[in-house]
């Protein structure tokens, strides 16, 4: 490849502040962008919207939405009604909201469209620091993926390795608020809220609410968060 030429990265985007930080990380060190969105039927659609005007924001080469019906399946309070999204403050062990398989799936989706690029790089905003205790945001899962995609893909075994970049998964959310600042991310573009409204403003009592205001308060940056209570 030609190194004046900027090498093509997939990043998984969800609209949310993480992903967007990590959409910022790529950019800076030189990727040229295709960003993947999954619309997997969660409950609102805010986020994808928000994801839209982030990849814009970013000049991003492309950004594509996929649609996956995860709620067919159920099983998480993000793709079933039923479910309650719970709004007493973080506890301990894996929540309900939890969707069973999601990262894996994405990655395995970012993995395919990565391959048909020729790119050798993805990125995934994944957090085991300030987290809800989801299993697939450990460094052990995303070590794991690497090891299996440069197991399953024509492109690895002809030597082109793939890497799994997760800049963020060690950092604290302040950390990660603080490092999006430095790199130009506006946060009001982004929606967190796990059942934010049709317009995209955050309920303010779910686990993603409150971590991502405690690390803008951890962070000392007025938080941008447009709250309907």
């Amino acid at each position: 490849m030609n190194p004046s030429i900027s090498p093509p990265a997939v990043i998984l985007l969800s609209g949310g502040l993480d992903s967007a930080t990590s959409l910022a990380i790529a950019r800076n060190q030189g990727y040229d962008c295709y960003c993947l969105s999954l619309d997997y039927g969660q409950r609102h659609r805010a986020e994808l919207e928000a994801a839209g005007r982030v990849a814009k924001y970013f000049g991003a080469r492309e950004h594509r939405t996929l649609r996956l019906d995860l709620a067919s399946f159920g099983g998480s309070a993000l793709t079933d009604d039923a479910i309650a999204v719970p709004t007493d403050g973080v506890q301990a062990g894996i929540p309900v909201t939890y969707v069973p398989a999601r990262n894996t799936i994405m990655l395995s989706l970012a993995l395919a469209w990565a391959e048909v690029l020729g790119s050798r790089d993805i990125f995934i905003g994944v957090n085991a620091v300030d987290y809800s205790g989801y299993p697939d945001c450990r460094p052990e899962f995303v070590e794991a993926f690497e090891r299996m995609a440069n197991l399953a893909t024509k492109a690895a075994i002809e030597g082109a390795k793939l890497h799994i970049h997760a800049p963020l998964v060690n950092l604290s959310k302040a950390e990660i608020i603080r490092r999006g600042i430095d790199l130009g991310v506006d946060y009001a573009l982004t929606v967190s809220c796990y059942q934010a409204d049709d317009a995209g403003r955050a309920c303010g009592r779910c686990d993603a609410c409150c971590l991502r205001h405690e690390g803008f308060i951890a962070a000392g940056v007025a938080d941008p968060t447009v709250y309907r209570v």
